[in-house]
């Protein structure tokens, strides 16, 4: 009698085990969410500043509130996105010793990131208008992404990072990096400066 019921037992977890084995599952493959990115469109920059140049019109212009901040040093926000381009402004005076210093500090902040950067990529581009701009592209778990520099090489020099204000991380963030991207690309190749 023990026998028999142990038998039972048996079966009946056997059957139970292949049962619940029947239905195929197959795991879902790892997703990202859905990012609807409008059009671009571009305005003028409507500030008072000694440089001049259309952004999106999806950001707002904030002034820098930071305790180091200068005159004409000013965030361009996507409010949509939780990102700022933080933008800082120098005259360099026709001074050489400054514009190499200017220069130096803009390679030092992107390589400050090498720590957590997969890579950096720099390109030195001439725009639309002739002045010489250099970009850097930051790869990996970096707060920044993107940072860049523009000059004339003797008056002016406006550099600017970009940062998210969010959890999430770059790869999920990638298709709006390169959305802003093109609007810094798009920033750089109007730029100019007011005399």
């Amino acid at each position: 009698m023990k026998l028999n019921s142990l038998l039972w037992v048996n079966i009946f977890f056997l059957v139970t085990v292949l049962a619940s084995c029947e239905q195929d599952y197959t795991p879902k493959p790892k997703g990202y969410n859905r990012i609807d990115l409008p059009p671009h469109k571009y305005i003028p920059l409507q500030e008072e500043h000694p440089y001049t140049f259309e952004l999106s019109e999806y950001t707002t212009i904030l002034k820098d509130t930071s305790g180091i901040s200068e005159p004409h040093w000013i965030d361009i926000h996507y409010p949509e996105f939780k990102a700022n381009i933080q933008i800082t402004y120098k005259n360099i005076e026709n001074n050489k010793k400054k514009f190499d210093e200017l220069i130096n500090d803009s390679h030092k902040l992107a390589s400050k990131h090498q720590i957590k950067a997969y890579s950096i990529d720099e390109a030195v581009l001439t725009t639309t208008k002739g002045y010489s701009a250099t970009v850097f592209e930051l790869s990996g778990e970096v707060p920044s992404q993107f940072q860049f520099y523009i000059t004339d090489s003797t008056r002016h020099f406006l550099r600017g990072a970009l940062y998210f204000r969010t959890a999430l991380k770059n790869d999920s963030l990638a298709p709006i990096i390169e959305y802003i991207k093109e609007d810094v690309i798009h920033m750089l190749n109007t730029t100019d400066w007011k005399k």
